[in-house]
């Protein structure tokens, strides 16, 4: 088997330990940082936002150690610097309007483009890059794994609040990043060539500047051979977000094995998973999702068990037995989301939620 290596990139949310607020001095944990992490850390637009990522990982044994050692780094950086650290998909109350953008060329260039778009767009994902073999093979491993998208986005859903209100969703951030351009389930395209012409053809009549500008829930990466995985809430344990990353390298290999065997996985119209992700967002592991062979509404529960039972012949191979199985867990002690909502029914206190995040983005580290 070909070597399906990970990378995951992680984005945190830094906080006021008085106030809960997010709390805009992500500049000074950068720069420490870069310091000790060296380019795993990186500023992103709002400066509330820090996003830390692995070097190329060569199994899943190997990615739980870095991502638990950037953890640990940024963790203490935020200390040094009088902040906490927290990993949800949203903040529970702050609002988008307070937050200050980093000062960047980059930024100044999305803010003129998309105006309140981009300064609303206060959000924080998870991305995982699995290697591929070639950019051919890719787009038909892409084509095939958009229908498990939502399965597997219901497991990381972890923004239910969204500037002080419960939002009825289990991930109101993909309603929030909805708002841009480009974004959402991909179409479906017959080679990388369409692929990249598509692209060419975007660059060309200034739409874009380049494919880093595509932000679909799951694209081929425009400079590296990889898949970026890209639907994500950031989860609050690095469990979850090793589980995660392990279900996205097995479904990869699992479709690769297919196609060297002239199999493949039906793909399924853009318009079709859609319906699917919206159940993901609004009820997360809780949501009925259809099952488009049978044409019926099937219990998250048992298309999980199904995609556990689909992926279960690579598993061995990858050494990812273990942390595909941490599914279980999350089935059994809600998503982040879940977990959130219930701190805010016993305490009726968002500051509680926030101290109950902070809390478990420390688990396990």
């Amino acid at each position: 088997m070909p070597l399906f290596t990970i990378g995951i990139e992680e984005e945190f949310q830094t906080i006021d330990p008085v106030t809960r607020e997010l709390r805009s001095h992500m500049s000074k944990i950068v720069e420490g940082g870069q310091i000790i992490l060296q380019e795993r850390v990186k500023a992103e637009m709002h400066q509330a936002v820090v996003e830390v990522g692995t070097n190329i990982c060569y199994n899943i044994q190997e990615a739980r150690e870095e991502v638990t050692d950037l953890r640990r780094n940024i963790i203490q950086l935020a200390e040094q610097n009088n902040l906490l650290l927290a990993a949800a998909g949203t903040h529970p109350f702050s609002d988008w309007q307070d937050q200050l953008i980093t000062p960047s060329p980059h930024y100044d260039s999305l803010i003129d483009e998309m105006r309140d778009v981009a300064r609303g767009n206060l959000i924080f994902g998870l991305h995982v890059h699995v290697g591929i073999q070639s950019r051919n093979e890719g787009i038909q491993i892409l084509n095939a794994v958009r229908y498990f998208l939502p399965h597997i986005y219901a497991l990381s859903t972890n923004s239910p609040f969204w500037c002080g209100r419960n939002t009825g969703f289990k991930s109101y951030r993909s309603k929030v990043f909805d708002k841009f351009p480009r974004t959402g389930i991909p179409e479906f395209f017959a080679s990388a060539s369409e692929y990249d012409e598509y692209i060419n053809l975007l660059v060309k009549t200034k739409c874009i500047d380049s494919g880093k500008k595509i932000w679909w829930d799951i694209r081929l990466h425009p400079y590296y051979d990889t898949i970026e995985f890209r639907i994500c809430d950031i989860p609050m344990r690095v469990d979850e977000t090793i589980c995660l990353a392990a279900l996205m390298q097995a479904l990869v290999a699992k479709i690769h094995k297919l196609l060297k065997q002239n199999l493949n996985f039906r793909s399924y119209r853009k318009v079709l998973i859609n319906e699917n992700k919206w159940r993901a967002a609004r009820y997360g592991i809780h949501a009925k999702l259809i099952d488009f062979g049978k044409q019926e509404e099937v219990p998250y529960s048992d298309l999980c068990d199904e995609l556990l039972d689909f992926v279960d012949d690579v598993l061995d191979e990858l050494g990812s037995r273990n942390e595909v199985a941490y599914i279980k867990e999350i089935l059994k002690n809600g998503t982040g989301a879940d977990r959130q909502l219930a701190v805010f029914e016993e305490t009726n206190d968002l500051k509680s939620v926030v101290d109950y995040i902070v809390q478990e983005t420390r688990f396990g580290i």
